[in-house]
C-alpha cells in the first residue's frame, strides 16, 4: 500500500472555457475577457508544458484526448469523476454540473487496460445524481491510503451520507468537517476539499483557518498528528492562489515530488518552502489560464492510477 503513485492520468482539453454550470459555487473561477478558442489554446499550451515537466522527472503520464463532440469544458479535471485503487477497484462519482457528467467515458478505461492496468470492479455512485446528491471524487475526498482515513469538507458537491457510504465500501475511516472561504463578506463552503488541503506521505499542507468550527479543526489536526504527518499551514490568501491544491507523486528511482502551480509556489513563504523541501523537491508549472477559468489547479488535473498491472 502506498500513498503516492508514479502513474497519472491526464485529459488534454479540447473545449476548455469557464464552465457556467460550475461557476455557481466555485468561487475560484473568474471570467476572462478573451474568446473561448483562445482560452482553450492557452489552456492546451499550459497543459502540454505541465505534462513535459512531469515526464522529465520520470512520472508516467497517460494523456488521453478529450472528445470535442462531448463539449466538456472541465474535462481537464478528471480526478472529480474517477478514482483508481490498488485492489483493481474504480470509483465513479456523481457530478454537480450536468455538462461534467459527460466526462465519464469508457474510452479512458479501455486506454488504461491497453496500458497494462487491471480493472476488477467499478463502484458506481452516479445514480445519486437523480437525487441531486454529489461527491466529486478526489476533489471531495482526500484519501490517506496508508492509514485508511478519508478527509471530506462538506459542500454542495460533497454529501455526508454518500461520503460515509464510500468509506464503508472502500474501508476508510471518515473524517468530516466543513471548510469555508469569505466571498463578498460571507463565509461560504469551499467547493472541494482538495483546494484547502493536500495529504502527502509524511506531511499535510492545509488551510486550518478555513475550518471555522473549533471541534472539527481539532479533530482534523488530531488525526494528522496521530498518523505522524507534519502540518504545514497555509493562509486563506495562499489557498486562493491554489496553495492547497497540490499532489505528491513519484518520479525516477521512487523520488517523491510535490506538484503544484507556479501561482501556488509563488505564494509560499521561504519557511513553508523549506518545510516542504525537507520531505521532497517541489515541481511547479504555470497554469494561469486553467486556474482562472477552470477554478482548479495542478492537483485537479491529475487522476492518480493505483491499479494493479496485468
Amino acid at each position: 500500500m502506498s500513498q503516492t503513485t508514479n502513474t497519472i492520468l491526464m485529459i488534454r482539453p479540447i473545449s476548455f472555457r469557464m464552465n457556467e454550470q460550475t461557476a455557481i459555487n466555485n468561487y475560484f473561477q473568474e471570467d476572462l475577457d478573451i474568446k473561448n478558442a483562445e482560452i482553450n489554446a492557452k489552456a492546451q499550451a499550459e497543459f502540454d508544458a505541465f505534462v513535459e515537466k512531469l515526464k522529465a522527472v520520470g512520472v508516467n503520464v497517460i494523456v488521453e484526448q478529450d472528445d470535442i463532440l462531448m463539449d466538456t469544458p472541465d474535462s481537464i479535471f478528471p480526478n472529480n469523476w474517477v478514482s483508481f485503487h490498488e485492489n483493481g477497484d474504480v470509483g465513479l462519482y456523481p457530478m454537480f454540473a450536468e455538462n461534467r457528467r459527460r466526462e465519464r467515458r469508457d474510452e479512458v478505461f479501455i486506454r488504461l487496460e491497453n496500458e497494462g492496468f487491471k480493472i476488477e470492479n467499478i463502484v458506481d455512485y452516479t445514480s445519486a445524481e437523480d437525487e441531486g446528491v454529489f461527491l466529486e471524487g478526489t476533489g471531495s475526498l482526500l484519501l490517506d491510503r496508508i492509514n485508511h482515513k478519508a478527509y471530506c469538507a462538506l459542500s454542495p458537491r460533497a454529501d455526508e451520507d454518500l461520503f460515509i457510504e464510500f468509506c464503508e465500501d472502500f474501508e476508510y475511516t471518515p473524517i468530516i468537517f466543513t471548510a469555508y472561504q469569505t466571498v463578498e463578506g460571507k463565509r461560504l463552503p469551499i467547493y472541494h476539499t482538495n483546494v484547502m488541503m493536500c495529504l502527502a506521505e509524511k506531511f499535510a499542507v492545509i488551510c486550518l483557518d478555513s475550518i471555522d468550527d473549533k471541534k472539527e479543526r481539532k479533530s482534523v489536526v488530531k488525526h494528522l498528528k496521530q498518523d505522524g504527518k507534519e502540518i504545514i499551514e497555509i493562509s486563506e490568501a495562499q489557498m486562493h492562489q491554489f496553495a492547497g491544491n497540490m499532489l505528491q507523486v513519484q518520479g525516477h528511482h521512487n523520488q517523491r515530488y510535490l506538484v503544484m502551480s507556479k501561482a501556488a509556489h509563488d505564494s509560499l513563504t521561504p519557511k513553508q518552502i523549506a518545510a516542504i523541501e525537507k520531505h521532497c523537491p517541489i515541481l511547479s508549472s504555470s497554469l494561469e489560464t486553467i486556474e482562472t477559468c477552470g477554478g482548479g489547479s495542478a492537483r485537479c488535473m491529475m487522476a492518480e492510477v493505483f491499479l494493479p498491472k496485468n
